[in-house]
């Protein structure tokens, strides 16, 4: 299994690699997010982080049983609400948490759920999306796409991609909010932001 993420964040941000031990909490303990607070676990996994030093979540984080996530910004016709979790934070959480692709896709899909995603993600402007994961360990690996507290996604059988564009047309083997063989991209896709964004024309140049 090979992962790589790379990041397009504001150039003037502070980008910190972070290394978090593994802990236990006493039950009943909160936890504060970027901007919401959720009951906090029992243990925590210890996790590496690569983060913007300001938001609690992470864009690319793997926990030591080598579950590795990335999240890229989509832009959907989904009306962006109040402050709640970022994809960030949905992140961080799931490979604080989880011990497997499986239970990792599970976790953000039940957080989102729950939850909801939103608040601003911009260093220097106020700039608020959903979100895409790409979710891996050693030896399975899913797509994720997200619109407010809808998604699809498969499971990965030989390689993928995301970028800053819904890309799951009608291939999704799970999902919410959508029915099967619907186009989840077209249903929810913003076309002003995803074209600017030019999601697509990274997606068309990975090497078949």
């Amino acid at each position: 299994m090979l992962f790589a993420k790379n990041s397009d964040r504001d150039p003037n941000e502070p980008h910190v690699v972070l290394f978090v031990p593994a802990r236990q909490f006493r039950a009943g303990a909160q936890l504060r997010c970027t901007y919401l607070s959720i009951p906090q676990a029992e243990r925590t996994n210890a996790v590496l982080l690569l983060k913007p030093d300001w938001i609690w979540g992470a864009e690319m984080d793997v926990n030591e049983h080598g579950v590795a996530i990335g999240n890229e910004a989509v832009f959907t016709k989904i009306k962006q609400g109040s402050d709640a979790l970022t994809g960030m934070d949905l992140l961080r959480l799931a490979l604080e948490r989880s011990d497997s692709a499986e239970s990792a896709f599970g976790l953000i899909t039940e957080l989102l759920e729950t939850y909801g995603q939103g608040g601003n993600c911009g260093y220097t402007k106020d700039f608020r999306y959903d979100n895409s994961f790409l979710i891996a360990d050693p030896k399975t690996a899913y797509v994720l796409e997200t619109a407010g507290k809808n998604y699809a996604a498969y499971k990965v059988t030989h390689r993928a991609a995301i970028s800053n564009s819904l890309s799951i047309h009608t291939e999704h083997t799970l999902r919410r909010g959508i029915r099967e063989g619907d186009d989840f991209a077209r249903t929810f896709a913003e076309p002003f932001f995803s074209h600017f964004a030019r999601g697509k024309h990274r997606l068309n140049a990975i090497t078949p």
